[in-house]
């Protein structure tokens, strides 16, 4: 996948089903703060104090990082990027706009224009949330996303920057690359270690729910591969 994306109507198809996964990253970790700590009134200490401590240092930049000019989640600098190049961001603005009118995700996942893939990406992570216990959310979290991620980023960040158009979705990416594979992954690694400890069944229950979000991720990704190479197909024939 990441050797077919070079056009820039490559991008905008992966960022169209990607954003999903931007997305449902930020509340895979918002279920985590809501395990791990304390998010109520009347506010009583909760949770591992290690877990506390991560999860919020990583909520922190994932949703108020700061840049240039303020402050903004990296969901919302996603947003930015996809408008820069050219995506339409209609579908997911609609799904939000859904959730936020108290709809259910699977719900605001008819939405018209949420590629069938994206929705079946969504799906897995939310019954993840729906079925799963705290160390097993925080694998699918570690190994799923933050362990992935910076490596994943630094294929795609090396396509051509066609003409400035993805500037905002590159900062994205290395604004990624930087957090993840120097901050947020040893934290989320020291997260699991720290629910886990010495507990067999835990880190097996953990492997079971990595390899499920992992199966996933590439069914995702043949997805994507598979609608960047089906529109050259209609571009060539539109031509």
């Amino acid at each position: 996948m990441y050797q077919s994306m070079v056009e820039i109507d490559d991008v905008n198809t992966f960022m169209a089903h990607h954003v999903f996964a931007v997305w449902d990253f930020m509340s895979l970790l918002k279920s985590l703060q809501l395990q791990l700590t304390c998010v109520r009134v009347p506010w009583t200490p909760e949770g591992p104090t290690v877990c506390r401590r991560l999860v919020n240092e990583i909520v922190l930049v994932e949703e108020s990082d700061e840049m240039e000019d303020g402050y903004s989640s990296h969901f919302e600098l996603y947003m930015q990027g996809m408008r820069q190049a050219g995506t339409s961001t209609v579908p997911v603005e609609t799904f939000i706009d859904r959730l936020r009118a108290g709809e259910s995700v699977p719900e605001a996942l008819t939405t018209e224009g949420v590629p069938k893939a994206a929705a079946d990406f969504v799906a897995t992570t939310w019954g993840i949330l729906d079925m799963a216990p705290a160390h097993c959310q925080a694998a699918a979290f570690a190994f799923g996303r933050e362990d992935l991620i910076p490596e994943m980023f630094e294929r795609v960040i090396r396509i051509d920057d066609h003409g400035g158009k993805l500037a905002h979705f590159k900062d994205y990416l290395a604004r990624h690359i930087e957090v993840d594979a120097d901050e947020h992954t040893p934290m989320a690694m020291q997260m699991l270690i720290d629910l886990c400890g010495d507990d067999k069944v835990k880190w097996d229950e953990c492997a079971n729910t990595v390899n499920t979000a992992m199966n996933a991720r590439i069914q995702l990704w043949d997805s994507i591969h598979g609608a960047i190479l089906a529109g050259r197909v209609t571009t060539s024939a539109g031509h």
